[in-house]
């Protein structure tokens, strides 16, 4: 075979496991993010049931990501001993059994612990779908599939509004049941399908998938092989002691800061802006999430394909905190809202699929499983301080514009980091 042949032949393969495996990964994603985020519409009704103030409402928003905090890391560890296919299926059944579950929240505390064990349930799923991805790819495939099952994220935006709305405005009053209560119902019973499909679709890793021929198999695995041999196996002592690994979690936690501050409070600004029903609501998320699932794709693509990741991620970091100023500037004008809000929703979620191909680079074996879930789970502590601190200052001033300013500062607080860390570190 010629090394013409030899490359055809090794791309078609990789086109062969994508299409195997990210439509069905990115269907996970977007059922989980829509679960995680659809408070965010709940609000809108349950806020008033409820008698829940804006920093209330902050808190149980930001109350699930404690509970992803404290299992994150042994939940990807679980998941290198149990495989990925049996932990990923328990993690969704759980956390699609909690989602509906919440439609039974009376109060406060009930909500807040709600949101907490929808956090525990969903802990380890992200990092162990990322962790899973570099059983399959090398590094420098990563960046453009991790962006492809990250989409989800945009592509929840884009049906997740508009259903939410739907749901809420179409099923209030049935069965004597507040549309808040139908949207956690009727959102959380498709995670609990897809959890029970896992067990049958989903393999543990290349060895184990049957549909793979012998020779395919080899293939995939000598890919693997070489990439290994580029990324640091420590030991835990030492990985809980990199300044690489918490610089990353700095640098995420920045990041997140921003994401959670645009999903929580999405729907809300709309609403400010002078957009009253809430089925319109709905309609109008879908264009920022539009918007950032083709540009976050096309962006991680150009950084495959060039190599450079510092730029890619704090160009990006930039964008999304002149989106959210603009945002503040044009609060009260519906069309120049939403466009601002486009920009920062599409230049926040470009960071992750182009930052996600640093730690998984860097890190091997047990030490990516830790590291990972570690990066992740004090990045994402940003998604209990975002929500809160933006629903504290809006209770305190009676606008969103000073927290959306603290959200712009973080992005470009992270940007600058990124590049402080220098070429060779990256």
């Amino acid at each position: 075979m010629t090394p013409i042949d030899h490359d055809a032949a090794v791309e078609a393969l990789y086109a062969r496991v994508s299409r195997r495996l990210l439509p069905f990964l990115f269907l996970c994603y977007v059922a989980a993010y829509l679960d995680r985020v659809n408070v965010g519409f709940a609000k809108l009704q349950m806020q008033a049931d409820l008698a829940l103030s804006d920093t209330v409402y902050g808190i149980g928003a930001g109350m699930f990501f404690i509970g992803y905090f404290l299992f994150e890391v042994p939940s990807n560890l679980l998941m290198q001993k149990v495989g990925a296919r049996r932990w990923i299926a328990r993690i969704m059944l759980t956390w699609g059994a909690v989602s509906v579950a919440t439609m039974f929240a009376t109060g406060p505390l009930s909500f807040y612990a709600l949101r907490f064990l929808l956090g525990v349930a969903e802990a380890g799923f992200f990092p162990g779908v990322v962790l899973y991805l570099t059983y399959w790819y090398p590094a420098h495939r990563r960046a453009r599939i991790v962006a492809l099952f990250m989409s989800g994220v945009a592509i929840a935006g884009v049906v997740g509004g508009p259903l939410s709305g739907a749901i809420m405005t179409a099923f209030a009053g049935t069965a004597g049941l507040h549309g808040w209560q139908w949207l956690f119902v009727l959102e959380g019973i498709p995670s609990v399908v897809l959890g029970i499909w896992t067990l049958f679709y989903l393999d543990d890793g290349i060895r184990s998938a049957r549909w793979l021929r012998e020779n395919e198999k080899i293939l995939l695995e000598q890919a693997i092989a070489e990439d290994e041999g580029t990324r640091a196996h420590l030991p835990l002592a030492r990985l809980f002691a990199s300044g690489t690994v918490w610089l990353l979690a700095l640098v995420y936690f920045l990041f997140v800061m921003g994401l959670y501050g645009v999903s929580f409070w999405l729907p809300q600004l709309l609403k400010n802006s002078g957009v009253q029903s809430v089925f319109d609501i709905g309609l109008l998320t879908a264009v920022p999430y539009g918007v950032a699932a083709v540009v976050m794709v096309l962006a991680a693509r150009h950084s495959d394909r060039s190599g450079e990741r510092r730029w890619h991620t704090a160009l990006a970091g930039v964008a999304g905190a002149l989106g959210l100023l603009a945002a503040t500037l044009y609060a009260h004008d519906t069309v120049l809202a939403l466009a601002a809000l486009s920009l920062a929703t599409a230049g926040i979620l470009t960071t992750f699929p182009i930052f996600w191909s640093l730690p998984t680079a860097l890190l091997g074996g047990t030490a990516a499983a830790a590291g990972i879930a570690l990066i992740n789970s004090l990045g994402n502590l940003a998604g209990f301080a975002s929500p809160y601190l933006v629903g504290a200052i809006r209770d305190a001033t009676g606008s969103t514009a000073a927290g959306m300013l603290v959200l712009s500062a973080s992005l470009v607080l992270g940007a600058i980091l990124v590049l402080a860390m220098g070429r060779r570190a990256v």
